[in-house]
């Protein structure tokens, strides 16, 4: 019988109905989140009263023992009997606390519970399907640069139909992947809203600061009904949704290049890393990357439509259908991410056979529509201009002539305007040079896109290195991370050192720059009084630096201070042009507050201290509530 609602249940569950409705085997994932939310939400409690302060620090230390219980023995989640992944943590909180680690449960329910944790696992996740759409962007002009001059055959109704650059082609997936990454950030800033403290349905009954509490765990802000918060998983299907569109782009970018590498076709060769052989016919090449990048789209789709199936008719608040939110939305994006990194070594390993790909570009009469436009420069009507190149392509046809292979006098049997100079505007590079419109396929075009991209895309990778940096605050997973930060700047005599103890305990002081899931950046802001605080423990990772990070870092601390309605806030540093660059300026250490000196005093390098004290007069927030 579960310890959960055993009071009410007197009869033990039957097997089946135990295997049917526990969720553990797929919802363990979220082990870390859910302890993230916990650690939130003792914090939260101690506020009101419900925990006291050395109930806290027991509850964080337990906390991060089972985090990393977690985290080094995986199978100890795959193996356990728990009913869900909020059971089993807080059944190891109960084994290592006793009673104290059932209090913290208090004013709280699993229905909001499970809807923070999947909020923070989805943030994640769509942050990190970004940064590896934006990684196949990359790609896709890395092989658009290099092949800026190639003529290619263009197609409708899979017909040629006139000529391109292949880095056009290239460039049109290029946009679809940008709109794609873009709706991903706009999935995220719907995803960071905070169901917790929402109770079981109506809200809890403690006194609880719900927008102190989303801001710990990261979130923008506080969700503003209980009932929609436990009960709607909308931001479930826009990330879906998202994957879905993307993967169907990615299928028609391998439906194309599939298509490229055919013996009929044989403009693209693909690498033999990304495909395989026949078991019988020795001469196959097969395309399995790309074929399964185009047959993944099928589950991504069919995962869209289960979730939305699953959440049509479901009336509030809580129903235990909302457990099927989970697989569809991992599965998706464990999907979606192997044929996003896949796609890069596709693209990046292929090669284009030129002589094929022009042939074909001059080729099937793709100049047609240039003789026309040659007509409509001597005054013919566009109308009358497709007609007489028409009939000309059906003598050529007749003929087994390309158009340019007509001579003069064949053609001035569809209309007398035609002259000699007609050949001049048959040309792959005349059809390429006369599209010199915004969005078009002239050379000069494709190259002043290519450019904007490449700056655009560098100054992505300035702001954000390998892919994506996102600064937050600070949650106990941050916490290797940041003990490690803090230790090497420590040594390197830049910051004080702080123990592992410490750091736990004032994890709500700290936030940390993200990048791929790791901490590549982290500072702490400590309040001395309601006029003053301090930016400390402030580092980047050493190999993440040169890249803003310390930057954004600086902008996200200066933030927060604005939104406590702080005036001022000030650092201790050796590298004051640094802070120069976020408005700070020198002042005298003696001038700060008696407070302040007092901690200086403990400093081990007090006597011989060369840091310079740096003050930033900080603007209140306008925002309400804040």
């Amino acid at each position: 019988m579960s310890t959960l609602y055993a009071g009410r249940f007197l009869a033990e569950q039957d097997p089946l109905f135990r295997r049917f409705n526990d969720s553990l085997p797929f919802d363990r994932v979220l082990v870390t989140d859910d302890i993230a939310g916990s650690v939130g939400w003792a914090k939260a409690l101690t506020k009101v009263g419900v925990l006291s302060n050395e109930e806290l620090a027991r509850v964080l230390t337990a906390l991060e023992e089972v985090r990393l219980y977690a985290l080094e023995q995986p199978d100890a989640l795959v193996g356990a009997d728990d009913e869900d992944v909020h059971s089993w943590v807080e059944r190891e909180l109960v084994a290592r606390l006793g009673d104290l680690g059932k209090k913290l449960h208090t004013g709280r329910s699993r229905n909001d519970q499970v809807a923070t944790d999947l909020r923070l696992w989805t943030v994640r996740a769509l942050q990190t399907r970004r940064a590896e759409i934006e990684g196949a962007i990359d790609a896709l002009l890395r092989v658009a640069e290099r092949e800026k001059a190639t003529p290619f055959p263009g197609y409708t109704h899979m017909q040629r139909a006139q000529p391109i650059l292949f880095a056009h082609w290239c460039l049109a997936y290029v946009e679809m992947l940008t709109r794609d990454a873009d709706r991903f950030a706009d999935a995220e800033r719907r995803t960071l809203v905070c169901p917790l403290g929402s109770g079981a349905l109506a809200g809890t009954a403690y006194p609880i600061d719900r927008v102190a509490l989303a801001e710990s765990l990261g979130f923008h802000s506080a969700s503003s009904n209980s009932l929609d918060a436990v009960s709607d998983r909308d931001f479930v299907v826009e990330s879906l949704s998202a994957c879905a569109l993307c993967a169907v782009h990615l299928s028609r970018l391998a439906e194309d290049l599939i298509f490229y590498t055919t013996s009929e076709a044989g403009f693209i060769e693909l690498s033999d890393e990304v495909t395989s052989g026949s078991s019988l016919m020795p001469q196959k090449k097969n395309p399995d990357a790309l074929e399964l990048i185009r047959g993944k789209t099928g589950r991504h789709i069919g995962n869209l439509v289960a979730m939305l199936t699953t959440i049509k008719g479901l009336p509030l608040a809580y129903n235990k259908d909302l457990q099927e939110d989970k697989e569809p939305l991992f599965d998706a994006m464990e999907h979606l991410s192997i044929s996003l990194q896949m796609l890069v070594r596709v693209v990046d390993g292929m090669t284009v056979h030129h002589e094929r790909a022009l042939a074909a570009a001059i080729g099937g009469y793709s100049n047609a529509t240039e003789l026309a436009d040659y007509l409509v420069s001597k005054g013919v009507p566009f109308r009358d201009a497709h007609h007489a190149a028409g009939r000309i392509v059906r003598d050529a046809i007749e003929e087994s002539k390309p158009l340019e292979g007509m001579t003069v006098e064949q053609m001035l049997k569809s209309n007398p305007n035609i002259g000699s100079d007609v050949y001049a505007s048959l040309t792959v590079d005349s059809a390429l040079r006369k599209r010199d419109v915004a969005g078009g396929t002239a050379p000069n075009r494709v190259a002043e896109i290519l450019g904007g991209r490449s700056a655009r895309m560098g100054m992505r990778r300035l702001n954000t290195p390998a892919g994506g940096v996102r600064v937050r605050g600070a949650r106990v997973d941050d916490l290797d991370g940041i003990v490690a930060l803090v230790e090497h700047w420590a040594d390197e005599g830049e910051n004080l050192p702080r123990s592992r103890e410490d750091i736990l305990e004032c994890i709500n002081e700290f936030g940390v720059a993200v990048r791929d899931g790791k901490v590549v950046g982290c500072g702490a802001l400590w309040v001395y009084t309601p006029q003053l605080a301090e930016i400390r423990s402030l580092g980047v990772s050493p190999d993440a630096m040169g890249h803003g990070i310390g930057q954004k870092l600086m902008a996200f601390f200066i933030d927060w201070t604005s939104r406590l309605h702080i005036p001022k806030v000030f650092v201790l540093t050796r590298a004051p042009k640094f802070f120069e660059k976020s408005g700070f300026r020198q002042v005298s250490v003696n001038s700060l507050p008696e407070k302040v000196l007092k901690d200086c005093a403990k400093c081990p390098k007090n006597h011989a201290c060369d840091e310079i004290a740096m003050v930033l007069d900080v603007a209140p927030s306008k925002e309400t509530g804040k």
